[in-house]
Order: C-alpha cells, then structure tokens, then sequence
C-alpha cells in the first residue's frame, strides 16, 4: 500500500550547494551601531512599592505618542514584577535598550540610591 505522502525529498530535486564565507573579525565587533543624536523624549520609571500597582511611567517631554508606545512597552515588562524580583533586572536591561532605539533618554527612580556594578 502506497502512501500519498512523500517524506523528504523527492529523488529529482537536488539539494542546493551552500557556501559559507567566514566572517571577518570577532562576533564581539559586531554590536549596535552608536547612534550620537539628542534625545527625542524623556521618561521617568518610579517604583512604587510592592502592592501592586508596582509602576508609574510618566513622560517629563517628548512627542506624546513615542512616549506612549514606550510607556505600554515597558509596563507590559514590569506589570507584575517588583524591583526585587529576579526578573526585573533582565526586564530592566532590555527596557533600557528600548529607550536607547527610541531615542528616549531614561530615568529610574527605585526609592534608594543606586551604585554602579562595574
């Protein structure tokens, strides 16, 4: 009995030759472009505590509805997560990155003071 199937490759079809080119230089060279232009908005994150609503993004200037996408982007990765939860350091990092795209320059207000890692 014959199946109407085929699995694989049927015998006419010849498999295409890939060439692969390495690449120049290291992986770590390749990183996002550095982008020296002003800042198109502002936004303020302030942490509110741990009963829930956690979050207040407000926008101090800047074309309301660039900071409106941003502000709906950022909450959705903040909406049930505190600032002591392990998550919200990734969530943090990648909200950064999207500011920095958008050209919105960040500030965080956590309720104590920060020190930088590095």
């Amino acid at each position: 009995m014959s199946s109407p199937f085929v699995i694989g490759r049927p015998p006419s079809v010849h498999p295409t030759e890939v060439h692969v080119v390495p690449a120049r230089g290291n992986i770590s060279d390749m990183s996002d472009p550095v982008v020296d232009a002003p800042p198109r908005a502002h936004a303020r994150i302030v942490y509110l505590g741990p009963v829930s609503p956690h979050w207040e993004i407000t926008g101090d200037w800047g074309e309301e509805k660039l900071l409106e996408s941003f502000r709906a982007r950022a909450l959705a990765r903040l909406v049930l997560i505190t600032e002591s939860d392990p998550q919200f350091r990734r969530n943090r990092e990648r909200i950064n990155r999207d500011a920095e795209r958008e050209l919105i320059s960040l500030e965080w207000d956590l309720g104590y003071p920060e020190y930088d890692e590095a």
